[in-house]
């Protein structure tokens, strides 16, 4: 998930450092990039969360995840064909809605929701870190475990590394292979009718499984930096929609292991306790202890490189907002471009949010903030948009239909569970809109030497 420090007629970034050029991406590094800021959190946390909600049918949600998430791409893929722009997200809004609020603010969303699975990232890595001491369920070693990893994703990125494709092409690699080597090896040690499937048990709720959905699409979402990154990806108007729907499919193939995996070594209680790291719960009775450290190595070689990926992708996008005019910027006394300031501020609100929630209420809000610019992107392409890039009204009413259930299962069951963090997402998306409307109306208001 990144944006382009560039606005929407492709002026030159301030603060770019040239790291980034036009077809520079190949296909396969995109889908590298892609899966790679997919499969990090998503598999490593928010299995016991969905697992959770939907009981022993946990599975499914991942292939309900992957459905949703491939009707939500039909947008990104259309408007990617016909503009394929490293503005993403914020040029698809833009386009939508014009350099108004609700572009800005959905943008703004993004971003947000994008700092979240920072923290998010950041929090599974110390919470898989601190298990073989024991100390996982500990707050303050899990908060400084999390500061830590996003101190080096800073000073990764701050070094300016120009080798993000070939980086994200080989970790990919190693965490696919070494996840799907520990699903199949579980599954074949346990079997598969046995653990959560063996369970007598009630099934969920609809409305418990449907929400559960949310945190699967959470898992998915990692398909939009493809999006932000079109301009930048070869051959674009084949190679972007092609790279999404590849994206997809390998991370709704590699979840559905892991999440049977797990379900065949622990029972639903047994994953609903250990739902922070419930990978390395589920590798012990199955394969032992080298199992148990195996996934261990792999879920710190995710989480870390998934905390760095995650950083430079949202300093980017952030910067391509301050230089599109969408967000404020102050420099507090700081030296360099907006980018090296941006990079400083995604870490110091990404680490407050690592020490402030834990996992579950940092998947939820990541969650609301979501699907709500998810929405809006449907919304726009379907009322403005779809008969310039050709896309059928069906598919894309469908892709917000679907979204909204989601969101208002998902609504329901955390109004019930913790009414407190539906209070912080709400506040948290009425003080973007307010903001943006403060801060557009002041840019507008100025004279043109105050600009």
């Amino acid at each position: 998930m990144s944006g382009h420090g560039q606005n929407a007629g492709d002026a030159p970034s301030h603060g770019d450092n040239g790291n980034d050029q036009k077809n520079s991406i190949s296909l396969s590094g995109a889908v590298a990039m892609g899966t790679g800021v997919m499969i990090g959190a998503g598999i490593f946390a928010l299995t016991g969360q969905i697992a959770e909600l939907a009981g022993p049918l946990f599975p499914l949600s991942f292939i309900a995840g992957a459905l949703v998430t491939s009707l939500a791409a039909y947008s990104y893929i259309k408007m990617s064909n016909a503009w394929p722009s490293s503005g993403g997200i914020a040029m698809i809004l833009q386009k939508a809605y014009g350099p108004g609020v609700i572009a800005a603010s959905a943008s703004l969303l993004m971003a947000l929701s994008m700092v979240i699975n920072e923290s998010l990232v950041a929090r599974t890595f110390a919470t898989y870190a601190l298990r073989p001491l024991g100390q996982e369920n500990n707050a303050l070693m899990l908060s400084v475990v999390a500061l830590a990893v996003i101190l080096l994703a800073y000073i990764v990125n701050a070094s300016g590394n120009r080798s993000v494709s070939l980086f994200s092409l080989v970790m990919s690699v190693i965490k696919i292979g070494g996840i799907v080597l520990f699903a199949i090896a579980a599954i074949w040690v346990s079997g598969i009718g046995t653990g959560a499937f063996a369970e007598v048990a009630a099934p969920a709720r609809p409305m418990d499984f449907v929400a559960s959905v949310a945190f699967a699409i959470l898992a998915f979402k990692g398909f939009t930096t493809i999006t932000n990154s079109g301009g930048e990806i070869v051959d674009p108007h084949r190679n972007v929609g092609r790279t999404i729907m590849i994206s997809i499919a390998i991370c709704a193939v590699t979840y559905l292991l892991v999440a049977v995996a797990v379900g065949s070594s622990l029972t639903i209680p047994e994953i609903t306790a250990a739902r922070d790291y419930s990978l390395s719960a589920a590798a012990e009775p199955a394969l032992g202890a080298w199992g148990f450290y195996f996934t261990i190595a792999i879920a710190l070689a995710a989480t870390a490189s998934g905390v760095i990926a995650s950083v430079f992708a949202v300093t980017r996008m952030l910067t391509m907002l301050t230089d599109m005019k969408m967000i404020p910027h102050s420099h507090f006394g700081m030296s360099g471009g907006i980018r090296s300031h941006m990079l400083v501020y995604t870490v110091v609100v990404a680490g407050a949010l690592a020490v402030l929630f834990d996992l579950s209420r940092i998947a939820t809000l990541g969650a609301f903030f979501y699907l709500i610019m998810d929405m809006l992107v449907h919304w726009g392409v379907f009322r403005k948009l779809r008969h310039e890039i050709g896309a059928k009204a069906s598919v894309l009413l469908a892709a917000l239909a679907a979204d909204a259930i989601v969101l208002a299962a998902f609504t329901t069951a955390k109004l019930g569970s913790d009414p407190a963090i539906v209070g912080y997402a709400l506040l948290g998306i009425v003080a973007v809109f307010a903001g943006e409307a403060l801060y557009l109306r002041k840019v507008a208001n100025a004279s043109p030497r105050d600009q």
